[in-house]
């Protein structure tokens, strides 16, 4: 079983991990699918204007989120960092439902239930690290 559970964190993960670092170091077209959002968020919270950097900090955030989990070290932080961090990642890179392209919005409302699912992932992973 505890295979099993090393398994899993590791598959959970791995992909914060990767898709996390691709956004930190390179967030190109991710800045331009953001700013609709993080416009509409700086109404509400202090956030830095430079929207590049708060992609930057995402993708760090994603990184650290599913290291903690894979490692196993810190599931439950890794599991609230991951989660909180892919909410306005798939509301602002996923928002099929204002798409008009019927290819495009097809695509991106496969990638919105991803998302969703990977925050499922998550949960359950913080679900789980408090059963041994």
């Amino acid at each position: 079983m505890a295979l099993l559970r090393a398994a899993a964190r590791v598959l959970t993960g791995a992909p914060f991990i990767l898709f996390g670092y691709e956004a930190a170091s390179a967030p190109g077209p991710r800045v331009g699918m953001a700013e609709p959002l993080l416009s509409q968020v700086r109404g509400v919270l202090p956030i830095p204007v430079d929207d590049e950097a708060v992609i930057r900090a995402n993708g760090a955030a994603q990184v650290v989120g599913g290291a903690l989990i894979a490692t196993g070290v810190a599931p439950r932080v890794g599991a609230a960092v991951v989660a909180g961090s892919l909410i306005p990642t798939t509301a602002a890179g996923h928002a099929y439902w204002e798409m008009d392209d019927a290819m495009a919005r097809t695509a991106h409302r496969t990638h919105f239930y991803k998302n969703i699912a990977m925050i499922g992932g998550a949960l359950a992973v913080a679900a789980a690290a408090g059963r041994k």
